[in-house]
């Protein structure tokens, strides 16, 4: 399998799909009327005030997973696809947050993307965190900033450009060559603790919200926060330099097929998925998601925790990096062992 994330052909296969109004609202209340009022819908959709007030426009500028083309193709080496064998007894229900307990406070850690299309970064950069964690006992952050700032052509990361979008298999060959630092959420900024916490601060998309409105913080579109590997770590306090702080990834590989893509997690720990992002997804608040209609927004990536069946539906189990105020406390399930909207088409991840 060629690691392509499956925006482009999800998005040709829905042929009923509307084409995209920039201007109107993210949230559509007779979409939520609707799925909610399904007597076979498998899950509930609700007004996620991370999205209340802002538009489709707004909101498809935080799906920054790019879609690989043959253009691209002719740039990028592939990803080598695991052969690793699934196990004969997989279990119903994984979840690697109660697997690995001892890394429970880094495999269960929200984080949040801010107002940036940098989401091609949080999912490699926490899973390949999660693995370090699950292999080296290494419980500390790594920065999703540096992969996000730094992951570009200068690096080697032909396709990535920050906020603007990027690869996540990029992400996992910058880990390998490249190494990535330390680096917190942005409320770490200024505690010396890490060496390059994310930058951008945590906002939502409504007023009275627990941060910053987004359209306040980044009123057009968020500039991606410079890479600052020649002048050093952006935290004065924090005693180690930048090329001593980098963690190292060992290999880079895709997953191809359900059955490899469980035994993975299981083994190995959480991957890296990129799927389509609809609009319907916006208001997604429990259950198991599967796509109800609504306009195309663009790839996103996210983390694979685990997986189980909730009523009789298969499910993936996901973290997602739009903080713990969307979704269920940030987390959402997505029907497993179909591809929806693309979820099992590409798979990254990496050996510590």
């Amino acid at each position: 399998m060629k690691s392509v994330l499956v925006a482009l052909s999800a998005a040709m296969a829905v042929a009923t799909v509307p084409e995209i109004d920039l201007n109107a609202p993210a949230i559509d209340t007779a979409l939520i009327d609707a799925i909610n009022n399904n007597p076979s819908s498998t899950w509930v959709a609700g007004i996620n005030t991370k999205f209340s007030d802002m538009t489709l426009g707004q909101a498809k500028r935080l799906m920054g997973t790019r879609v690989y083309t043959p253009e691209w193709e002719v740039k990028h080496a592939q990803l080598p696809q695991s052969d690793i064998v699934p196990l004969k007894a997989l279990p119903t229900d994984f979840n690697a947050t109660t697997n690995w307990p001892q890394c429970a406070s880094v495999i269960g850690h929200i984080r949040d993307q801010s107002d940036c299309g940098c989401c091609w970064s949080f999912g490699s950069t926490e899973s390949f965190n999660d693995r370090l964690c699950i292999v080296h006992n290494y419980t500390g952050q790594v920065s999703s900033q540096d992969t996000c700032s730094c992951c570009d052509p200068d690096f080697g990361c032909d396709g990535s450009n920050g906020c603007d979008g990027g690869f996540t298999e990029d992400a996992f060959n910058y880990f390998v060559k490249h190494g990535v630092v330390t680096g917190g959420d942005n409320p770490d900024v200024g505690k010396g603790d890490t060496c390059f916490p994310y930058q951008l601060a945590m906002c939502d998309h409504h007023e009275g919200g627990p941060y910053t409105p987004c359209p306040n913080l980044c009123p057009n579109e968020c500039n991606t926060p410079a890479c600052p590997a020649s002048t050093g770590c952006t935290e004065s306090k924090y005693p180690t330099a930048w090329a001593k702080d980098k963690h190292f990834a060992k290999t880079a590989y895709g997953v191809s097929g359900v059955d490899k893509i469980m035994t993975d997690i299981m083994t190995n720990g959480p991957v890296s998925a990129s799927f389509t992002v609809y609009s319907d997804f916006l208001t997604y608040k429990s259950g198991v998601y599967v796509n109800n209609g609504g306009s195309v927004l663009g790839g996103h990536a996210v983390r694979i925790l685990g997986w189980g069946v909730d009523a009789g539906t298969p499910y993936w189990y996901v973290a997602n990096s739009w903080n713990n105020y969307w979704g269920d406390n940030g987390f959402f399930k997505i029907l497993r062992g179909k591809n929806e909207c693309g979820i099992e088409g590409d798979i990254v991840t990496g050996t510590v």
